[in-house]
């Protein structure tokens, strides 16, 4: 393991120092809990809170998206695992303002099954609460099993649109059925070139060779569709593109956003030049792009590889997507 950093059981909580020593004035511990941050942006009374938790090891994602327009609060768990419903629960009320909180979460089963105590425990606590899980990944059930699949770079867009409707002082039913409607029309897809190495294990997630690309593998590690010879950035726009396509059909005149998202280790140029692609396919089937999103969102320690989301967007869920955003890790200024 060659990493930069120092003990491995201290990973995460210095990492969550790192984060609090450098955006302080915008995020904060709840009671001094390195693993639960809070927004510290001022929001209107009865605002709906917007919450969502998992494991460590995927910066930005989860506590990159606490802020001003998005999340009012995050917790994580260790590296690649989910935080305790305890922290889940205390982080739910913490976030009520008086009109309950929404809870999105991917579609895994530890963050599902703590969630749901810490829901249990917050409505105990007079906290109403709603759950909405993204299952944005096409590679990892086929649409007939739609509800096994996993919730991937996909919930960033889920997100940035429950946070805008929050924002607008919707009722929770509302921003949950808006959060709902943004995964309904979401899809993504992901390819992996290398694995990664979680801290405390000391050793690679799983093998590939150097001429091979896995499509369709899963941010942890979780195998893909197929293992194949390498790519050009042209060949893997197209068969990322074409499975989310044939899942999600989009006719001429549609408009959609699209996130080509790093891994970990991907350059900016090669995501660029998958965009690239991605962009020419569309417009060839008369499909435009509305705020295009190319960087790394959601990643998977130091793995190489790339996903892409797209979502179909309609009046409503353009202009959510459109509204003012600001976090220490997004801004919808430069989207």
């Amino acid at each position: 393991m060659k990493k930069i950093i120092n003990q491995p059981k201290a990973f995460v909580d210095e990492v969550m120092e790192g984060i609090l020593f450098a955006y302080g004035d915008r995020l904060r511990f709840l009671n001094g809990d390195k693993r639960i941050v809070l927004s510290n942006e001022e929001t209107s009374a009865g605002k709906v809170g917007l919450v969502t938790a998992g494991g460590s090891g995927h910066l930005p994602l989860f506590l990159g998206y606490v802020g001003q327009g998005m999340l009012d609060g995050c917790t994580v768990g260790n590296v690649f695992a989910s935080p305790s419903a305890q922290k889940m629960a205390n982080m739910i009320c913490a976030c009520d303002k008086g009109n309950g909180v929404l809870c999105l979460l991917g579609n895994y089963g530890g963050d599902r099954m703590n969630f749901e105590m810490a829901c249990e425990t917050a409505e105990l606590e007079g906290v109403p609460t709603r759950m909405v899980i993204a299952r944005d990944d096409v590679a990892s059930s086929p649409k007939s099993l739609a509800e096994r699949r996993r919730g991937v770079a996909g919930m960033i867009y889920a997100f940035k649109i429950a946070g805008a409707a929050a924002d607008q002082m919707m009722s929770l039913d509302e921003v949950a059925e808006i959060a709902q409607k943004a995964l309904d029309n979401t899809r993504s897809m992901g390819v992996a070139l290398s694995p990664c190495i979680v801290p405390e294990a000391g050793v690679p997630s799983f093998q590939i060779k150097e001429d091979e690309i896995e499509i369709g593998m899963g941010i942890h590690g979780e195998p893909g569709i197929e293992v194949r010879k390498m790519l050009t950035a042209d060949e893997i726009a197209y068969t990322i593109l074409n499975k989310i396509l044939e899942d999600m059909p989009v006719s001429i005149g549609d408009e959609v956003s699209v996130m080509v998202n790093g891994l970990g280790s991907t350059p900016l140029e090669e995501l660029i030049l998958v965009y690239r692609r991605l962009y020419m396919i569309l417009e060839s089937k008369g499909i435009s792009i509305y705020m295009p999103h190319i960087g790394e969102f959601a990643t998977s320690m130091e793995m190489a590889g790339l996903s892409v989301s797209v979502i179909k967007l309609d009046a409503q869920l353009k202009k959510l997507l459109r509204a003012p955003a600001n976090t220490p890790f997004y801004t919808s200024v430069n989207k």
